[in-house]
């Protein structure tokens, strides 16, 4: 695993999800209000789940056709503007389930499976070699006495897997040549990513303290 690329998606993946947190001035509110907004109107249900992953999915499929297009500046991380905004989207998207059941994204241990369900690595294989012994299910209070060492080094994993899979990405360059092509490949490709990450989320967040953590490849 390459250190440098590592560090630099850990870095990335922090910069999102304190946006996530705290919200963005003028664009969107905190994840907190954003996910009681559903929670007001349909409870702590699958209804308000599936309600939201629909309307994220419409978002990221409109986003994947606009910022395709090019003419969009680049991050200060030097990512495109769509990778960028879809990835916020995402995380928003995973942050709101999480709080839906009851999680708390203030938990160390909930912001790495926040990271993991985007990534898509499974960290069974990490916690037992540090000798924790897990099923496909692990309560969160179990997860709190694991090292922080440890969570270090899946966060790492995650970050290098990370900036392994934007990096095979090609949406942005093929639409600087064939623009408006770009544009339909990037809203499917954005759409049928975010719906995967759906389904992990709902799946890793199963239920209130409970990690499903077997279902995250």
């Amino acid at each position: 695993m390459n250190q440098l690329e590592a560090n630099r998606g850990v870095q990335i993946l922090d910069g999102i999800y304190e946006k996530c947190l705290n919200g963005v001035p003028k664009v969107s509110k905190p994840v907190e209000e954003f996910a009681n907004d559903y929670i007001k109107k349909y409870g702590r249900t699958d209804k308000a789940i599936n309600k939201l992953v629909k309307n994220q999915l419409s978002k990221n499929s409109i986003n994947g056709f606009v910022t395709s297009f090019g003419g969009f500046p680049s991050t200060a991380v030097t990512l495109p503007a769509n990778i960028t905004s879809v990835l916020y989207v995402q995380m928003r998207m995973i942050a709101a389930i999480a709080i839906i059941r009851e999680f708390d994204l203030n938990d160390d241990e909930v912001q790495t499976f926040v990271y993991m369900c985007l990534a898509g690595t499974a960290v069974v294989d990490t916690l037992k070699k540090a000798g924790i012994q897990v099923g496909n299910r692990i309560a969160l209070n179990t997860l709190k006495k694991v090292p922080g060492s440890v969570f270090i080094k899946i966060n790492q994993k995650v970050g290098f897997r990370f900036i392994t899979k934007m990096g095979q990405k090609g949406v942005v360059n093929l639409g600087k040549s064939v623009p408006v092509v770009g544009a339909g490949v990037g809203a499917l490709m954005d759409y049928s990513t975010t719906k995967l990450i759906a389904n992990r989320a709902k799946k890793m967040f199963e239920g209130k303290d409970i990690i499903n953590i077997s279902e995250v490849d």
